[in-house]
């Protein structure tokens, strides 16, 4: 019966517009970019009430041990005990390198000539290198590729790719300026699908407090396709 009350409490305080207290979300850099982008300025106009702790983690944390309310992850990595919603549109990883580079080194035309290239690696907040992960026609390629340059951020390895030390497989969303002004040039696009986007995810099993529920219809609302 408690459990209910505080159901009912919450509802008509979010009705109102008065949720109130504070909300963590631990999420990586990337999706706090695109969280702060779209998501908190609408919300935090909406209600004033609520304050934002939001804490850039890139290891993949348990948000319920850590004590947050929500997280932030690729939906893959979403553990499968918690409830997730979409935060933004499917993406892709695409490997990308500056014409320079392929001026001299030339085009891969599959997966498989990527050793004889120069490739930009990746170190992940766990410490191991990232396998890049290719797909055609249900063909699963996963390549530990070559490379004297590891990076661990991605906009710094768009950067070395677009200064022609070069080829980083990144989100495409990440190399978005570079592939506009002709500095990279998008590689093996037939290889490289669509995944499961950013989610927004909590835990199943516990009461959601009116600020988290807030925010998540915030988010759903901003996902609905505009009226045409």
């Amino acid at each position: 019966m408690l459990q209910d009350l505080d159901h009912a409490i919450d509802a008509v305080t979010q009705e109102g517009g008065h949720a109130s207290g504070t909300l963590r979300i631990n999420a990586g850099e990337g999706a706090m970019r695109v969280l702060l982008e779209r998501v908190v300025p609408s919300f935090l106009a909406r209600y004033p009430h609520v304050a934002l702790d939001l804490v850039t983690e890139g290891r993949l944390v348990d948000i319920v041990q850590q004590g947050f309310d929500a997280g932030i992850r690729l939906a893959e990595a979403v553990p499968q005990d918690m409830i997730a919603i979409p935060l933004g549109p499917d993406f892709r990883f695409l490997a990308v390198a500056a014409p320079t580079y392929l001026a001299k080194a030339g085009r891969p035309v599959t997966p498989d000539d990527l050793p004889q290239h120069r490739c930009i690696r990746q170190r992940l907040p766990s410490g191991k290198l990232y396998r890049w992960e290719f797909e055609k026609h249900g063909q699963e390629i996963a390549i530990d590729v070559p490379g004297g340059l590891t990076l661990d951020h991605t906009m710094l390895m768009a950067e070395a790719a677009a200064g022609g030390l070069g080829i980083a497989f990144i989100p495409e969303s990440a190399a978005v300026p570079w592939l506009r002004d002709g500095r990279l040039t998008p590689l093996l696009e037939d290889w490289s699908p669509y995944v499961g986007g950013l989610r927004l995810y909590y835990p199943g099993r516990r009461h959601v407090p009116a600020a988290l529920r807030a925010f998540i219809n915030t988010v759903k609302e901003l996902n609905r396709p505009a009226a045409s």
